[in-house]
C-alpha cells in the first residue's frame, strides 16, 4: 500500500523547527552577551576589586607604642620585638575538636618547648577571646627555636611564627601604680570599641593590646600611634608570597613625666615592706614629683598574660599590692588636719589668732569625754601653739563652735572630698562629711540625723573624715601658696617622635582662694614651728633649709569607750597610721608632700623621717646613707645618720650606678624661682 506524503507540510514543519532552534540559539547568545556585558562592563570595577582582593591582602601594621620617660629622660616604658609561635584555631582545630588541637600542641612541643604555663595561658585565651584569628602558644622564641620550627612548618597547618612588639618596663616594680600596664584587649573592650568612630576603629586593626591601668590607660590614644598597612600577594592557601606596597605606621607619642624616678625609687625603698603612700608636688605648677603607693607590683607580669599563680598571689595578698593607695586609698588625716581647721576658722571669723583656749587634757561634751594625748593638758593655747604643740582640746572646741556644715563649706575649696582632676583614671572623692551627705548616704531616719557629738572628732581629723594622700598634698600646696591652686599633673610634655616637637602639658590653674596673706603667713610660721620645737624637731635637726610640717596619727580602727589605745595588744593591721604633711623651703615652697605609713604609729616616728629624706634629695641632691636607709625602713630613724650620698650615686633598680644620671639639673630646677620656669 502506497502512503502519500505531504511534502510541503513536512517542509513547513521543518522550517518551523529550524526557526525555533534559530530563535533559541540567538536568544541564548543574546543572554550570554547580556551577561558578558553585565559582568565585564557594568560590574567590571566591583568584580575586578574582588578578584584583586582574592589575590592581594591588606595587612594592618601595628605601630610602635610610645615611650614613657621621667623628667630627666630615664626610660620607664619601652618596646622590644620578639618572635611568637601562634595557632589559628579555625585552621588547626576548633572547640569541637579540642583533642585534635591538644594533639597538635603535643607535636609542637617536640619542636619548640611548650610548658604547662604556656598551655594554661593558651586555654585561658581560647575561653576569653572566642573567635580570635590567632592565639600565642609560645612567646619570645629564640632564633634557634624559630629555625627549628621553620624547617618543619609544613607539618603544622594553621601554625606560624610572627614577629610581635612587646611592652617592657625596665625598672620593674618602680612606679608601677602610676605607669599602669598593657594587656590583651578583652571582649568588653572590643564591644566598647564598636562605639568609636570609624577612623579610631580602623587605627586599632591588628592591635591586640591596650592600656589597662595608670598612664598607659589614660594616654592610650597618644601612646598607641597610627597604624600602617601592607599590600601583599597571597597564594591560594592564604600565605603571603610577596609585598606589593606598604604605608609605614606612625609611632605613638612619647610621654615625658613630671616624676623624678630616682626620687620615686628612693621613697619606695624607704617604705621597705611597709604599706602606705606618698605624693610630692611642686606647688608652683601642680607637677607631681613623686607618686608612690606601696607595696608595688611588676607590670611586666601582665604584658604577656599573667599566670594564675602570680595573679592569685597579687590578688589575695593581705597587703593589696594592686591597690593604688596614693590615688584610691583614703585615710583619716589625724592631726595633719589641724592647720586646715585653723585657716577655716580664720576665714570664717570663728576664731582669732590670739584667742586662747585652756587645754586641760580633756574636752567634755554632754556625757562623753574627748581625750588628748595621754590625757596631758597643754595649758593656755593660742592658734599658733595649737598647731606646734598639736592640741586636741583646741580643735575639739573649734569644731564644736564651727559645726559640720561650716567646716564642709570652708574646706571643700581646698579639695577635700572632691577629685583633684589629676591626669590618671580611678581617683576617688574621699569624704568630707556634712549633714546633707549623711541624709543621702544612710537610709534609716535615725541614721540620717547628724548628732552634735559627731562633729567634735572632725576637728582632729577623725570621725567620718577620709582623704587620699593626693588630696592632702594638693590641699597643703594650696595652703602654703596663699590660695594659689592647680590641678596636679603627672605628664609634663608630649613629644611627637617624628617631628621632635614637644607640647608642654601645663597644669590647669584654678581660681585662687581668697585667703588673707596674714592668715596664711601665720599658718606657715606655725608649720615651721613644728620642725623647730614641735613633734618633728628631732627629724629636722641640722637641716640646712627651713621647712614646715605637721605630724598626724590616725586611727585605723576605733577604740571602745573607756579603753585606752595599746598598739602592742593589737594586730599589726589594726594599729594607728603615721602621717605627715610638709613644705620646703617654707618661705617660698618649691615642694610639698603628704605621706602615710599604714599601721606605723606616731607621725614623727615613721612618716616625718621620709619627708626629711625627700627634701634632702630635692634641695640638696643627697640620699640617705645605707645605715640610715635601713633604719628608715624599720621606722627607727630621726635625723639623718652617717654620711649622706650624692643622689647621682644612687643607681636605679636593676641598673648600675653609671646610668643613674645626674640630678644637678633637677636640683637647679627645684630651686629656681617660678618665673624662670
Amino acid at each position: 500500500m502506497t502512503v502519500l506524503r505531504n511534502v510541503e507540510q513536512e517542509i513547513n514543519r521543518f522550517h518551523g523547527r529550524l526557526l525555533a532552534a534559530a530563535v533559541f540559539v540567538v536568544l541564548a547568545f543574546v543572554l550570554l552577551t547580556a551577561r558578558l556585558v553585565y559582568l565585564q562592563v557594568i560590574r567590571h570595577d566591583e568584580l575586578a576589586l574582588q578578584a584583586e582582593a582574592n589575590r592581594i591582602a591588606v595587612v594592618p601594621v601595628v605601630p610602635n607604642r610610645g615611650l614613657i620617660v621621667d623628667r630627666n629622660g630615664v626610660v620607664l616604658a619601652t618596646n622590644y620585638s620578639a618572635y611568637t609561635l601562634e595557632i589559628s584555631p579555625r585552621l588547626a582545630g576548633s572547640r569541637g575538636r579540642a583533642a585534635e588541637l591538644e594533639a597538635l600542641i603535643d607535636e609542637l612541643s617536640a619542636v619548640v618547648e611548650i610548658g604547662p604555663r604556656d598551655r594554661r595561658r593558651f586555654k585561658r585565651l581560647q575561653d576569653e577571646l572566642k573567635g580570635a584569628d590567632s592565639l600565642p602558644i609560645r612567646t619570645k622564641l629564640s632564633d634557634e627555636e624559630v629555625a627549628r620550627f621553620t624547617a618543619q612548618r609544613f607539618r603544622f597547618p594553621g601554625v606560624d611564627v610572627r614577629a610581635r612588639l612587646f611592652r617592657s618596663y625596665p625598672l620593674g616594680e618602680t612606679g608601677s601604680h602610676l605607669l599602669g600596664y598593657i594587656g590583651r584587649i578583652n571582649p568588653a573592650e572590643k564591644q566598647a570599641m564598636e562605639d568609636w568612630d570609624e577612623a579610631d576603629q580602623g587605627n586599632y586593626k591588628g592591635t591586640e593590646y591596650i592600656g589597662k591601668l595608670g598612664l598607659e590607660q589614660k594616654y592610650e590614644q597618644q601612646l598607641h600611634g597610627t597604624a600602617g598597612f601592607e599590600q601583599v600577594e597571597t597564594s591560594a592557601g592564604g600565605r603571603a608570597v610577596r609585598r606589593l606596597s606598604s604605608h609605614p605606621p606612625t609611632p605613638g607619642d612619647k610621654l615625658v613625666l613630671s616624676i623624678d624616678i630616682r626620687l620615686q625609687a628612693l621613697v619606695e625603698d624607704m617604705f621597705g615592706d611597709r604599706r602606705g603612700a606618698l605624693v610630692a608636688i611642686d606647688p608652683r605648677s601642680g607637677e607631681v614629683l613623686a607618686f608612690v603607693s606601696k607595696p608595688t607590683f611588676d607590670p611586666n607580669l601582665f604584658v604577656d598574660g599573667i599566670d594564675v599563680d602570680s595573679w592569685r598571689e597579687l590578688n589575695e595578698s593581705i597587703d593589696k599590692p594592686l591597690f593604688n593607695r596614693a590615688l584610691r586609698g583614703t585615710y583619716p588625716p589625724g592631726s595633719t588636719y589641724k592647720p586646715f581647721m585653723a585657716i577655716a576658722a580664720l576665714n570664717s571669723g570663728k576664731r582669732a589668732p590670739g584667742t586662747v583656749i585652756n587645754d586641760g587634757g580633756t574636752f567634755q561634751f554632754g556625757n562623753h569625754t574627748f581625750r588628748s594625748h595621754g590625757d596631758k593638758g597643754l595649758g593656755a593655747v593660742d592658734m599658733t601653739r595649737s598647731i606646734v604643740a598639736s592640741s586636741n582640746v583646741y580643735y575639739y572646741s573649734l569644731a564644736n563652735e564651727m559645726g559640720v556644715d561650716l567646716i564642709h563649706e570652708q574646706l571643700t575649696s581646698f579639695g577635700f572630698g572632691v577629685k583633684t582632676g589629676i591626669d590618671v583614671d580611678g581617683e576617688v572623692t574621699g569624704l568630707l562629711p556634712s549633714t546633707e551627705w549623711k541624709k543621702r548616704y544612710y537610709k534609716k531616719p535615725e541614721q540620717q540625723r547628724w548628732y552634735a557629738g559627731e562633729t567634735i572628732s572632725l576637728g582632729i581629723g577623725q570621725g567620718y573624715n577620709n582623704f587620699t594622700m593626693l588630696q592632702l598634698a594638693n590641699a597643703t600646696a594650696t595652703l602654703v601658696m596663699g590660695g594659689q591652686r592647680f590641678k596636679p599633673r603627672l605628664v609634663r610634655e608630649i613629644e611627637n617622635v617624628i617631628t621632635g616637637q614637644r607640647e608642654r602639658v601645663a597644669s590647669d590653674a584654678l581660681e585662687p582662694l581668697p585667703l588673707k596673706a596674714e592668715h596664711t603667713e601665720l599658718i606657715r610660721k606655725a608649720l615651721y614651728g613644728v620642725t623647730q620645737q614641735g613633734t618633728s624637731t628631732r627629724v629636722f635637726a641640722g637641716a640646712p633649709y627651713a621647712s614646715g610640717g605637721k605630724t598626724g596619727t590616725a586611727q585605723a580602727v576605733g577604740v571602745k569607750a573607756g579603753e585606752k589605745y595599746n598598739a602592742a595588744k593589737l594586730d599589726e593591721h589594726k594599729r594607728d597610721h603615721s602621717l605627715y604633711i610638709a613644705a620646703a623651703p617654707i618661705d617660698a615652697p618649691t615642694v610639698v608632700l603628704a605621706v602615710v605609713v599604714e599601721n606605723a604609729g606616731f607621725g614623727s616616728e615613721a612618716a616625718a623621717p621620709m619627708a626629711r629624706r625627700v627634701f634632702d634629695y630635692l634641695l640638696l641632691g643627697q640620699v640617705p646613707s645605707e645605715e640610715d636607709l635601713v633604719l628608715t625602713r624599720q621606722g627607727k630613724s630621726s635625723a639623718p645618720m652617717g654620711t649622706p650620698r650624692s643622689a647621682a650615686e644612687m643607681p636605679l633598680p636593676g641598673q648600675p650606678a653609671s646610668v643613674a644620671g645626674v640630678v644637678s639639673e633637677r636640683v637647679a630646677v627645684v630651686r629656681a624661682p617660678a618665673a624662670a620656669r
